[in-house]
């Protein structure tokens, strides 16, 4: 699998209009916890169904589509942050060291 950079507002409104499941990782790139999390994540990265899209998003580059995310799936900014979305509503959210590719997977159904 491969992250999908998240870097515009098209692309979030492509998110919100897909069918099925979508991943969007938050992460900053200035705190060790999220550098963490994104590490273990990648880790068990297999875990995660095949062909599910996985977004990567830079918030401290893209701070506005961060708060787009939050305003958009009524979910609190957290980072770094994991929200699993199906058929245009977050479903799973979860952040800091509660992310787990494991327990994400669990979700997909």
């Amino acid at each position: 699998m491969n992250w999908i950079d998240l870097n515009s507002q098209e692309q979030l409104q492509n998110i919100v209009n897909a069918e099925g499941y979508s991943v969007i990782f938050k992460h900053s790139t200035r705190c060790s916890v999220s550098m963490m999390a994104k590490r273990r994540f990648e880790h068990d990265w297999a875990e995660i169904p095949e062909g599910t899209p996985v977004y990567y998003l830079d918030l401290i580059s893209h701070r506005d589509i961060s708060n787009a995310i939050a305003s958009t799936f009524n979910v609190h900014h957290e980072s770094p942050q994991l929200l699993l979305i199906k058929d245009g509503e977050c479903v799973y959210e979860t952040s800091h060291s509660e992310i787990s590719a494991e327990d994400l997977a669990e979700q997909i159904v």
